[in-house]
């Protein structure tokens, strides 16, 4: 072998060497890329739900506002309340009627 061929040679192996790790990047990079294509597919994911959710909001928010919605809350936790005084009034309320009419019996 010449000079030449074993400069030929190790020459090939150098670019051959090159070649390899140019693979090597580029099959790194395609695997980058396809897993930010999988995270942005996440993401367009988690903006369609933000979007439906903020449609949402904009809906209920033409129905009643937060503040309204707790007014309608506390008003209705004082219904229950009244309603509650109100059985309990009329339970007593029939139970006197009923001891009275017992008692004329007797009497």
């Amino acid at each position: 072998m010449t000079t030449s061929d074993q400069g030929w040679g190790e020459y090939s192996r150098l670019v051959l060497k090159e070649l390899e790790t140019l693979a090597a990047g580029i099959k790194e990079l395609n695997e980058s890329l396809q897993e930010v294509k999988r995270d942005m597919v996440e993401l367009r994911a988690k903006e369609d739900k933000v979007q439906e959710l903020s449609k949402w909001k904009e809906r209920i928010d033409e129905v009643a506002s937060p503040t309204q919605l707790r007014d309608t809350l506390k008003e209705l936790e004082e219904l229950k309340q009244f309603k509650t005084k109100a059985v309990t009034i009329f339970a007593v309320v029939q139970f006197a009627m009923a001891a009275i009419v017992f008692a004329q019996r007797f009497m």
